[in-house]
């Protein structure tokens, strides 16, 4: 039962259903993520841990980068179930087709340009006040 409440929670929240439709597409970074949703690196970093901690994402490694995908063949017949109907619900969806879109011109980035990236953050914060 633990573990069925703990993926209501995590698909409570529209970033991590953001962040999820991104990952239907393929398998993302921490990165990319950043760049299809415009947030900062610590925001993409939890909504990921968050997902991965709920049984919802695997993490492999490919180089620098930590890389996240559904896993599918790890999930339980239900959690299947309930990602697949929780996915099925983006098809139509405007925000999620941007945001499909924005993923598809987004690059893996080495940490000098993530940091150049949460610099731009930082600056565009501090522009808005």
């Amino acid at each position: 039962m633990r573990d069925l409440v703990k993926v209501y929670k995590v698909l409570s929240d529209e970033s991590r259903l953001r962040v999820l439709n991104l990952l239907l597409e393929r398998s993302c970074c921490v990165c990319e993520v950043m760049q299809a949703l415009d947030i900062t690196q610590s925001k993409a970093s939890r909504i990921l841990g968050a997902l991965h901690d709920a049984g919802i994402l695997e993490l492999h490694r490919e180089g620098l980068w930590a890389v996240y995908s559904i896993d599918w063949e790890g999930m339980e017949p239900s959690m299947k179930a309930i990602i697949q109907a929780t996915t099925d619900a983006f098809s139509g969806n405007q925000l999620m087709a941007n945001d499909r879109e924005r993923l598809r011109k987004a690059e893996r980035v080495g940490p000098a340009c993530a940091r150049k990236t949460c610099a731009g953050d930082t600056a565009r914060a501090m522009n808005a006040r």
